[in-house]
């Protein structure tokens, strides 16, 4: 077994003889699903560099997301606190400037911070934001696209998507179902410039300890890819998942009017746009590995929260099933980590202080996860985690997951704001118990025959709320467990 000395010891030779700390490239996708990767035994999945990646690293195969959408998921493992705690548990919520994040714990041991792409910060770019020496993100990384590409003109009669109008367009449109192509050729897209900006920054900083952020648009929607990848996959290949009669109350309206030919195209879409993503990364990899840095860098893929196509209906996150919450990690080091696929339940908190104990850097002052390291090292944690626990507050809803059962609560009072209503807005409080091991798909609710398991694990999602959140002493007294739940459920963003 690899020690924490082992990890270190050649880590910090350079060439010429320097010393100095590892570095740290984490890469993130937007609502890149964990079942739609070659390493998770997706055969129709092209992810080539992703999957070399697993190879050479460790992935880890049931690995969770804190929050079923954007913003609240990435706040949360950039601070390492559970969304409701980081402050941040709705889609517009800016993080608090003055929170603790792991940019800025990495900026105080002397590494320079830097990030390009989309991070859901909900502000301007501006140098030291949340910790990071050279801030990129949607606003400014955009403009410098538009300044600095000039776009080749297309072949004439070409079809490309039209403008990303969610809502507003029908879903079809929004979500891509007639399969096709940005406007632009593989050279001239933002996600092809943002691989290519972070390559100029790891020539630029070869020679210092660096922490870079590389934030990827893709998948989400509308699943950009370019036009030289029309053809990579036919949606004819893909067979939607199926819905059944036990999906019919949960299905939001705005699907409903989606054919099997829409599912078969919009699944396209997105696996091509995977494929795309997936070239982009290889671009980052490709220049780690030449320019001699793979070795002493340590390298982190993950996604931001999963994705539903057409699972239950849906095709979108903002859900506690299985493919909206199970996302991506792969954590690599040649040397120093060595290749491992983990089965054992992980969360997305876990990653923040699994990096400062590797980089052997101060943890933050408040962690709710806890380090991956053991699993990195060739071991296991004395305890593993025994469950995982998400929440999609914008809902009122929460989940707890052990190996074998999964807990949904939600309190049926709040009209969501996201998009995604149903027959029924405010249905009253509500909770579904799924057993995994006997019904993988999640169809099946078995809250009457198991009281004894939705009794453990509403106990268990009380617990995780009252060790974290930061009302927790302004709790009411004399409150049922549910009315408890309840009472932690309501977004407090602000």
């Amino acid at each position: 077994m690899l020690t924490r000395r082992d990890l270190f010891r050649g880590a910090a030779a350079l060439p010429g003889g320097s010393a100095r700390r590892p570095n740290l490239l984490w890469i993130i996708a937007d609502d890149h699903a964990a079942y739609v990767l070659g390493a998770d035994g997706n055969r129709q999945a092209r992810t080539p560099n992703l999957d070399r990646l697993a190879r050479e690293g460790v992935w880890f195969a049931r690995h969770y997301c804190n929050a079923p959408v954007c913003t609240p998921s990435r706040q949360s493992f950039l601070t390492g606190q559970m969304p409701h705690a980081a402050g941040v548990t709705v889609l517009r919520t800016p993080l608090a400037e003055d929170k603790p994040t792991l940019a800025k714990q990495l900026r105080a041991a002397g590494y320079h911070t830097a990030v390009f792409g989309k991070m859901h910060f909900n502000r301007p770019a501006r140098p030291g934001l949340h910790g990071f020496d050279l801030v990129m993100t949607e606003d400014a990384v955009r403009r410098a696209w538009q300044s600095e590409v000039r776009p080749k003109p297309l072949p004439e009669g070409v079809r490309t998507r039209p403008p990303w109008r969610p809502f507003k367009d029908p879903a079809r449109i929004w979500l891509n179902a007639d399969k096709l192509p940005y406007p632009g050729y593989h050279e001239d897209m933002l996600g092809t410039y943002i691989a290519r900006r972070a390559v100029q920054y790891l020539q630029e900083h070869r020679d210092t300890p660096f922490a870079l952020w590389v934030s990827f648009t893709e998948p989400h929607s509308p699943f950009d890819f370019p036009l030289e990848d029309c053809d990579l996959f036919d949606p004819r290949e893909f067979k939607p998942p199926r819905v059944g009669p036990e999906d019919g109350w949960q299905i939001p309206l705005i699907f409903r009017d989606l054919t099997e030919r829409d599912k078969q195209g919009i699944i396209a879409a997105y696996y091509t746009s995977v494929a795309y993503l997936d070239r982009n990364v290889g671009l980052i990899l490709d220049s780690l590995r030449r320019l001699g840095l793979d070795r002493h860098t340590l390298v982190i893929y993950m996604g931001d929260n999963g994705y539903c196509l057409g699972h239950h209906g849906r095709f979108e996150k903002h859900t506690s099933y299985e493919p909206a919450i199970r996302i991506p990690l792969i954590m690599s080091w040649p040397g120093r980590i060595r290749h491992a696929v983990v089965r054992d339940l992980t969360e997305a908190v876990d990653v923040a202080p699994t990096v400062l104990d590797l980089l052997e850097v101060e943890p933050l002052p408040v962690q709710h996860g806890r380090s991956l390291r053991p699993y990195l090292e060739g071991g296991r944690p004395a305890r593993p985690r025994d469950h995982i626990f998400s929440e999609y507050l914008e809902n009122e809803e929460a989940c707890v997951r052990t190996t074998r059962y999964k807990l949904v609560f939600c309190s049926g009072r709040r009209e969501r704001q996201d998009g995604y209503k149903t027959d029924n807005p405010t249905p009253g409080r509500w909770w579904r118990l799924y057993d995994l091991e006997r019904d993988p798909g999640e169809f099946q609710d078995v809250s009457r025959r198991r009281p004894e398991v939705v009794d453990g694990l509403l106990a268990l999602m009380l617990e995780r709320f009252r060790k974290t959140h930061p009302e927790a002493p302004n709790e009411p007294p004399g409150l049922s467990v549910p009315e408890a739940i309840e009472f932690y459920l309501r977004p407090r963003d602000g």
